[in-house]
């Protein structure tokens, strides 16, 4: 809005043509997500413990220690992530963008899905939630949308190709099954994540380092030079993404602030599913959706380990792991909640790193 409203006025007024620049868009964009989390932040947490009573189920085969320590805390803080991530997005992008209204539209009605997860959830007072597949065909629909719009406004055959990270000149044009392909994409990316959210700040710490690789992706990707260097597809448009994701961490870092052990309140499905359809989406507009397995790799091992544990149990009757998804079974073996946590923040840095590796080594 900003960019929108003052930029015109650049001729006038020499200092307004900062707002020409994402580098100092995405610096607001970045300070402003955090200091609305920081001022919403704990009118959230009194609104959610008063209207919540009961607040999170907790799951009754879980680690004996969450019954004790995390019962009593409201879920459905992924609404402070929202509303800092929205106000900051609109605040400092440029409105004519068409990949930052489809980014955000998945941002919001994943969140939607999540909140109506999280409110039978407590309504009920039961860890169950909405009907699985009622959420799958929810997500689906949504993604298919976004995957329409995004494909529509992006140039072809960039539209529907699939590139390669580390090799030079790879790419396969999936053609009509790019679709369904990058609606896997998203509905994956938001279901991992919310696999992910078990313990105190465990999955927004990786978010944010996602969303900081795909800060720089799409900045480069949306700059003709750049792209053209480091030899990625340029889709003209993208580098406003860069605002998007910095919105994006700042509010994850706002959020952290009252997620951080022991935690005030939970992100819940309003969150976790809305920061993974934001990553899921984020990947498909740059057409780095491999680039976004090896970032967010700790995401696809959560996800890997509960699919490796139901086919084994259901196959064998016996499980791989004490307790799926994999940061439980470390639980189980004695580690510490802290522990987990800060050992899986490394593992993610690392694969962040890897990841934007990928932009030279090819």
């Amino acid at each position: 809005m900003l960019y929108n409203l003052l930029f015109p006025l650049s001729d006038k007024y020499s200092v307004l043509n900062l707002f020409k620049y994402l580098t100092f868009r995405t610096g607001g964009a970045i300070f402003t997500a955090l200091i609305v989390c920081f001022a919403v932040g704990p009118f959230v947490i009194h609104w959610l413990k008063d209207k919540q009573h009961a607040c999170q189920p907790i799951r009754a085969d879980g680690p004996e220690s969450h019954l004790k320590t995390k019962q009593g805390t409201p879920t459905m803080g992924g609404l402070m992530i929202l509303i800092s991530l929205c106000v900051s997005t609109l605040l400092w992008a440029d409105w004519n963008n068409p990949f930052i209204w489809a980014v955000l539209g998945i941002t919001v009605c994943f969140s939607l899905i999540g909140f109506a997860d999280d409110y039978l959830k407590v309504s009920k007072k039961n860890s169950a939630g909405m009907h699985g597949k009622l959420k799958l065909v929810l997500e689906f629909s949504c993604a298919f949308a976004a995957v329409w719009f995004v494909t529509d406004a992006t140039a072809e055959p960039t539209a529907t190709t699939l590139t390669f990270p580390f090799f030079k000149n790879l790419s396969l044009n999936l053609g009509v099954f790019y679709i369904p392909f990058a609606m896997f994409v998203i509905v994956g990316s938001s279901n991992a994540v919310n696999l992910t959210d078990g313990l105190d700040g465990l999955a927004i710490m990786p978010v944010m380092v996602v969303s900081f690789v795909f800060l720089i992706i799409a900045y480069v990707a949306g700059h003709a030079a750049f792209a053209t260097y480091l030899q990625l597809p340029y889709i003209a448009g993208t580098g406003e993404l860069s605002v998007f994701c910095g919105a994006l961490i700042g509010a994850g870092l706002g959020f952290l602030w009252f997620n951080a052990p022991p935690a005030k309140i939970f992100m819940g499905d309003t969150g976790s599913l809305m920061l993974g359809g934001a990553l899921g989406a984020l990947s498909v507009v740059t057409k780095h959706e491999i680039v976004l397995a090896i970032a967010g790799g700790l995401f696809v091992l959560e996800t890997l380990s509960v699919i490796i544990q139901v086919v084994s149990f259901k196959t064998r009757g016996k499980r791989v792991f004490k307790m799926a998804p994999i940061h439980h079974h470390f639980e189980k073996m004695g580690w510490s909640e802290q522990t987990v946590v800060v050992r899986f923040w490394i593992i993610s840095i690392i694969l962040g790193l890897i990841a934007l590796s990928s932009l030279k080594i090819r």
